[in-house]
């Protein structure tokens, strides 16, 4: 009969902590729905708390708009090499430097783009389609979102360009031999409605400016369904206003 030997103390200490880091990160993970779906976020992690106690978190159902002189956004948008992304959670394209948006006197560094299906923003109850989020930053750190509501009817050249040199691994970065610009994402009339609100997404930090644009812009039936076979649904649920004020263009 052979002696059993003793496993060394040391193996059973990496044995736990490797078992403890993968709960960990299946605790850090999040989605939208089932287990760890939005209503979760929050007890996903810790840094997640501002999901659930934020008082002006996005996205919104616009309703009650007060219309206002507002300053216009003044767009800059110049091309940019793709570099995009799957990010497990939509598809991004990562923004070169030197584009960007003025309001107010404020500029804003144009970041990153990227989707979601159905639009995360509502208009008095309803959807659209899907949404592009324009995610920029101002020199002191302060976020502004330009959403811009995108509908069947048409098409994108830059959107069939981005679906088509998607990355084949998720969350690596893709670096194409191409050029996009996002001014082709906008509409024709820039008017908007503006509120603060937060990401839409873990870790739901606040202090974000909001500009959804009213015009919506055509895409293809078939650019909706492309991405729709990677999310076919990634909206976080609108949440409570809690008294902010909406306010609209003329």
């Amino acid at each position: 009969m052979h002696a059993i030997k003793a496993v060394p103390a040391f193996l059973i200490a990496m044995t736990l902590f490797c078992a403890a880091t993968r709960v960990q990160a299946e605790d850090e993970h999040w989605s939208y729905s089932g287990h760890l779906g939005p209503a979760e976020w929050a007890e996903a992690d810790s840094s997640f708390a501002t999901c659930k106690l934020g008082k002006v978190q996005s996205p919104i159902d616009i309703r009650g708009a007060k219309v206002a002189d507002l300053p216009a956004i003044r767009f800059d948008y110049k091309p940019s090499p793709l570099k995009v992304i799957d990010n497990g959670h939509t598809i991004q394209v990562n923004y070169a430097p030197g584009s960007s948006i003025e309001v107010g006197g404020t500029r804003y560094e144009l970041v990153q783009f990227h989707f979601h299906k159905p639009s995360e923003e509502k208009i008095g109850g309803k959807a659209h389609a899907m949404v592009a989020h324009l995610v920029h930053k101002s020199a002191d750190g302060k976020l502004a979102v330009v959403a811009v509501l995108l509908d069947k009817g048409g098409a994108s050249s830059l959107i069939d360009t981005v679906w088509k040199n998607l990355p084949k691994e998720k969350e690596h970065e893709r670096d194409v031999d191409a050029m996009v610009d996002a001014t082709a994402l906008l509409p024709g009339n820039k008017g908007y409605y503006t509120f603060e609100g937060s990401l839409t997404t873990p870790p739901c930090s606040e202090d974000v400016r909001w500009f959804v644009l009213k015009t919506p812009v055509r895409i293809a039936g078939s650019e909706i369904a492309a991405f729709g076979k990677h999310y076919a649904m990634n909206a976080r649920p609108t949440q409570p206003l809690n008294g902010r004020a909406i306010e609209a263009t003329r």
